[in-house]
Protein backbone atom coordinates (compact mmCIF):
# COMPACT_ATOMS: atom_id res chain seq x y z
CA UNK A 1 0.00 0.00 0.00
CA UNK A 2 1.40 3.56 -0.61
CA UNK A 3 0.33 7.01 -0.01
CA UNK A 4 0.45 10.22 -1.94
CA UNK A 5 -0.59 13.38 -0.39
CA UNK A 6 -0.23 17.35 -1.79
CA UNK A 7 -2.01 20.76 -0.71
CA UNK A 8 -2.57 23.49 -2.45
CA UNK A 9 -4.34 26.64 -2.83
CA UNK A 10 -6.76 28.43 -5.24
CA UNK A 11 -6.81 32.53 -5.41
CA UNK A 12 -10.61 32.34 -5.54
CA UNK A 13 -13.15 32.41 -3.24
CA UNK A 14 -14.88 28.63 -1.77
CA UNK A 15 -18.57 29.36 -4.05
CA UNK A 16 -16.29 29.50 -6.83
CA UNK A 17 -14.39 27.02 -6.84
CA UNK A 18 -16.86 24.18 -5.65
CA UNK A 19 -19.26 25.57 -8.71
CA UNK A 20 -15.79 25.36 -11.08
CA UNK A 21 -15.53 21.52 -9.46
CA UNK A 22 -18.87 20.37 -11.35
CA UNK A 23 -18.09 22.00 -14.26
CA UNK A 24 -14.73 20.88 -14.92
CA UNK A 25 -15.44 17.98 -17.75
CA UNK A 26 -14.63 19.02 -20.11
CA UNK A 27 -11.33 21.32 -20.24
CA UNK A 28 -7.97 22.12 -22.21
CA UNK A 29 -6.55 19.20 -19.51
CA UNK A 30 -9.13 16.60 -19.23
CA UNK A 31 -9.55 15.24 -22.94
CA UNK A 32 -8.80 11.99 -21.76
CA UNK A 33 -12.63 12.39 -20.02
CA UNK A 34 -15.47 10.87 -22.76
CA UNK A 35 -18.41 11.52 -20.54
CA UNK A 36 -19.62 12.55 -16.83
CA UNK A 37 -22.84 11.38 -15.56
CA UNK A 38 -24.74 12.02 -12.12
CA UNK A 39 -26.23 9.28 -10.68
CA UNK A 40 -27.65 10.75 -7.51
CA UNK A 41 -27.69 13.79 -5.91
CA UNK A 42 -30.03 15.51 -2.51
CA UNK A 43 -29.78 17.57 0.01
CA UNK A 44 -29.70 16.37 3.51
CA UNK A 45 -32.63 18.09 5.26
CA UNK A 46 -30.70 17.89 8.72
CA UNK A 47 -27.60 18.99 7.52
CA UNK A 48 -28.65 21.32 4.87
CA UNK A 49 -25.30 19.27 2.91
CA UNK A 50 -25.32 18.38 -0.68
CA UNK A 51 -24.19 15.34 -1.83
CA UNK A 52 -23.66 14.02 -5.21
CA UNK A 53 -22.21 10.71 -6.94
CA UNK A 54 -21.17 10.89 -10.55
CA UNK A 55 -19.74 8.50 -12.92
CA UNK A 56 -16.58 9.28 -15.40
CA UNK A 57 -16.05 7.23 -18.19
CA UNK A 58 -12.31 7.75 -19.28
CA UNK A 59 -9.62 6.71 -21.97
CA UNK A 60 -6.29 6.10 -20.60
CA UNK A 61 -3.13 3.58 -21.48
CA UNK A 62 -1.49 1.47 -19.38
CA UNK A 63 1.76 2.22 -18.50
CA UNK A 64 4.71 -0.35 -19.86
CA UNK A 65 5.45 -0.93 -16.65
CA UNK A 66 2.22 -2.89 -15.63
CA UNK A 67 0.76 -4.18 -19.30
CA UNK A 68 3.89 -6.30 -19.22
CA UNK A 69 2.44 -8.31 -16.32
CA UNK A 70 -1.05 -8.46 -17.62
CA UNK A 71 -2.29 -11.25 -20.22
CA UNK A 72 -2.09 -10.51 -23.87
CA UNK A 73 -5.30 -9.08 -25.32
CA UNK A 74 -6.62 -7.71 -21.78
CA UNK A 75 -5.69 -4.27 -22.56
CA UNK A 76 -5.96 -2.71 -26.91
CA UNK A 77 -3.22 -1.84 -29.13
CA UNK A 78 -0.53 0.04 -27.05
CA UNK A 79 -2.20 -0.37 -24.01
CA UNK A 80 -5.15 1.55 -24.69
CA UNK A 81 -8.55 1.19 -22.48
CA UNK A 82 -11.20 2.98 -20.91
CA UNK A 83 -12.60 2.73 -17.44
CA UNK A 84 -15.04 4.33 -15.39
CA UNK A 85 -14.33 6.14 -11.78
CA UNK A 86 -17.18 6.76 -9.30
CA UNK A 87 -16.97 10.23 -7.75
CA UNK A 88 -18.76 10.90 -4.43
CA UNK A 89 -18.67 14.66 -2.91
CA UNK A 90 -20.19 16.19 0.35
CA UNK A 91 -21.00 20.29 0.42
CA UNK A 92 -21.69 21.97 3.17
CA UNK A 93 -21.90 25.75 2.29
CA UNK A 94 -22.41 27.15 5.72
CA UNK A 95 -19.33 25.46 6.63
CA UNK A 96 -17.39 26.21 3.89
CA UNK A 97 -15.95 22.70 3.03
CA UNK A 98 -16.12 20.21 0.53
CA UNK A 99 -15.20 16.53 0.46
CA UNK A 100 -14.79 13.87 -1.98
CA UNK A 101 -13.89 10.66 -2.96
CA UNK A 102 -12.82 9.01 -6.26
CA UNK A 103 -12.14 5.69 -7.30
CA UNK A 104 -11.50 3.29 -10.02
CA UNK A 105 -14.33 0.62 -10.91
CA UNK A 106 -12.11 -1.37 -13.33
CA UNK A 107 -8.57 -2.92 -12.86
CA UNK A 108 -9.27 -3.24 -9.23
CA UNK A 109 -7.82 -6.41 -9.10
CA UNK A 110 -4.52 -4.81 -10.78
CA UNK A 111 -4.49 -1.58 -8.62
CA UNK A 112 -7.19 0.52 -6.48
CA UNK A 113 -6.79 4.19 -6.38
CA UNK A 114 -8.75 5.70 -4.37
CA UNK A 115 -8.12 9.64 -4.37
CA UNK A 116 -9.91 11.99 -0.98
CA UNK A 117 -9.84 15.87 -1.29
CA UNK A 118 -10.88 18.16 1.43
CA UNK A 119 -11.57 22.03 0.23
CA UNK A 120 -12.01 24.54 2.41
CA UNK A 121 -12.62 28.30 2.54
CA UNK A 122 -9.93 30.98 4.01
CA UNK A 123 -10.12 34.27 4.86
CA UNK A 124 -7.52 36.69 4.53
CA UNK A 125 -7.91 39.95 6.69
CA UNK A 126 -6.57 42.84 4.56
CA UNK A 127 -6.63 46.31 5.51
CA UNK A 128 -7.86 48.42 2.49
CA UNK A 129 -6.59 51.87 1.61
CA UNK A 130 -8.02 54.54 2.18
CA UNK A 131 -8.76 57.18 -1.48
CA UNK A 132 -9.29 60.33 1.40
CA UNK A 133 -6.18 61.96 2.83
CA UNK A 134 -5.76 61.85 6.41
CA UNK A 135 -8.56 59.17 7.41
CA UNK A 136 -7.50 57.37 10.29
CA UNK A 137 -9.75 54.91 10.20
CA UNK A 138 -9.36 52.49 7.14
CA UNK A 139 -12.21 49.93 6.22
CA UNK A 140 -11.54 46.46 6.81
CA UNK A 141 -12.13 43.55 4.07
CA UNK A 142 -11.57 39.63 3.58
CA UNK A 143 -10.43 38.06 0.93
CA UNK A 144 -11.27 34.32 0.35
CA UNK A 145 -9.30 31.84 -1.00
CA UNK A 146 -10.05 28.22 -1.43
CA UNK A 147 -7.50 25.10 0.21
CA UNK A 148 -7.23 21.64 -1.22
CA UNK A 149 -5.91 18.71 0.23
CA UNK A 150 -5.79 15.53 -1.49
CA UNK A 151 -4.99 12.17 -0.42
CA UNK A 152 -4.21 9.53 -2.75
CA UNK A 153 -4.18 5.16 -1.60
CA UNK A 154 -2.69 3.00 -3.67
CA UNK A 155 -3.46 -0.78 -2.98
CA UNK A 156 -2.15 -3.49 -5.70
CA UNK A 157 -3.66 -6.96 -5.25
CA UNK A 158 -1.79 -8.19 -9.09
CA UNK A 159 -0.72 -12.09 -8.24
CA UNK A 160 -2.58 -12.15 -4.91
CA UNK A 161 -5.08 -14.88 -5.77
CA UNK A 162 -2.24 -17.34 -7.73
CA UNK A 163 -0.38 -17.20 -4.17
CA UNK A 164 -3.20 -18.01 -2.32
CA UNK A 165 -3.68 -20.78 -4.49
CA UNK A 166 -0.63 -21.81 -4.28
CA UNK A 167 -0.34 -21.70 -0.21
CA UNK A 168 -3.42 -24.34 -0.50
CA UNK A 169 -2.18 -26.47 -2.97
CA UNK A 170 1.22 -26.23 -0.75
CA UNK A 171 -0.57 -27.42 2.35
CA UNK A 172 -2.77 -30.14 0.17
CA UNK A 173 0.86 -31.34 -1.28
CA UNK A 174 2.05 -31.34 2.96
CA UNK A 175 5.65 -30.60 0.73
CA UNK A 176 7.72 -30.17 4.97
CA UNK A 177 10.93 -28.53 3.25
CA UNK A 178 10.98 -27.16 -0.54
CA UNK A 179 7.91 -25.84 -0.65
CA UNK A 180 8.00 -23.46 2.12
CA UNK A 181 10.97 -22.08 0.26
CA UNK A 182 8.95 -21.72 -2.76
CA UNK A 183 5.93 -20.09 -0.91
CA UNK A 184 8.06 -17.80 0.67
CA UNK A 185 10.17 -16.90 -2.80
CA UNK A 186 6.39 -16.55 -4.37
CA UNK A 187 5.38 -13.88 -1.87
CA UNK A 188 8.38 -12.15 -2.05
CA UNK A 189 7.92 -11.97 -5.57
CA UNK A 190 4.32 -11.27 -5.28
CA UNK A 191 4.99 -8.31 -3.24
CA UNK A 192 7.75 -6.80 -6.05
CA UNK A 193 5.03 -6.80 -8.44
CA UNK A 194 2.68 -5.18 -6.07
CA UNK A 195 5.13 -2.36 -4.92
CA UNK A 196 6.37 -1.44 -8.34
CA UNK A 197 2.54 -1.32 -9.93
CA UNK A 198 1.37 0.88 -6.73
CA UNK A 199 4.86 3.11 -7.28
CA UNK A 200 3.75 3.51 -11.02
CA UNK A 201 0.32 4.89 -9.87
CA UNK A 202 1.90 7.29 -7.52
CA UNK A 203 4.21 9.07 -10.48
CA UNK A 204 1.21 9.08 -12.89
CA UNK A 205 -1.06 10.63 -9.81
CA UNK A 206 1.65 13.39 -9.65
CA UNK A 207 1.16 14.83 -13.18
CA UNK A 208 -2.55 13.87 -13.06
CA UNK A 209 -3.13 16.31 -10.10
CA UNK A 210 -1.02 18.90 -12.12
CA UNK A 211 -3.58 18.69 -15.04
CA UNK A 212 -6.68 18.79 -12.77
CA UNK A 213 -5.53 21.86 -10.97
CA UNK A 214 -4.46 23.52 -14.04
CA UNK A 215 -7.98 22.48 -15.44
CA UNK A 216 -9.79 23.76 -12.70
CA UNK A 217 -7.81 27.27 -12.80
CA UNK A 218 -9.23 27.11 -16.54
CA UNK A 219 -12.67 26.79 -15.26
CA UNK A 220 -12.48 28.86 -12.74
CA UNK A 221 -11.01 31.61 -15.17
CA UNK A 222 -13.88 31.41 -17.64
CA UNK A 223 -16.16 31.87 -14.18
CA UNK A 224 -14.47 35.07 -13.81
CA UNK A 225 -14.57 36.88 -17.22
CA UNK A 226 -17.99 35.28 -18.69
CA UNK A 227 -19.91 33.62 -15.79
CA UNK A 228 -21.42 30.50 -16.61
CA UNK A 229 -22.24 31.26 -19.93
CA UNK A 230 -18.40 31.86 -20.73
CA UNK A 231 -17.78 28.04 -18.98
CA UNK A 232 -20.29 26.70 -20.91
CA UNK A 233 -19.01 27.84 -24.36
CA UNK A 234 -15.43 26.52 -23.14
CA UNK A 235 -16.73 23.12 -22.81
CA UNK A 236 -18.46 23.20 -25.73
CA UNK A 237 -15.53 24.39 -27.37
CA UNK A 238 -13.58 21.82 -25.71
CA UNK A 239 -15.95 18.82 -26.64
CA UNK A 240 -15.92 19.95 -29.72
CA UNK A 241 -11.73 19.27 -30.29
CA UNK A 242 -12.17 16.25 -28.50
CA UNK A 243 -14.51 14.69 -30.95
CA UNK A 244 -12.39 16.04 -33.76
CA UNK A 245 -8.78 14.52 -32.26
CA UNK A 246 -10.99 11.38 -32.37
CA UNK A 247 -12.01 11.91 -35.79
CA UNK A 248 -15.52 11.66 -35.47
Amino acid sequence: MKFYEHSFNYDYTFPAVTLAYFLRYPNPYSRHVLSSDVIDRYIDPETNRLHTVRLHLKKSKVPAGILKFLPRGLAGPGGASQSYVLEKSTIDINEGWMETESKNMEWTGILSVVERQTYKRQRLSEIASSSRSGDDLQPQRHKETTTCKTVVTFVSHLGQNKLLSWKKHEHAANVEEEAPKQGLFAAWSTAGIQRTIELIGVKRTKSALVNGKEGMNVVLERLRNGGIVGVLEGMRRDRMEVLGADGH
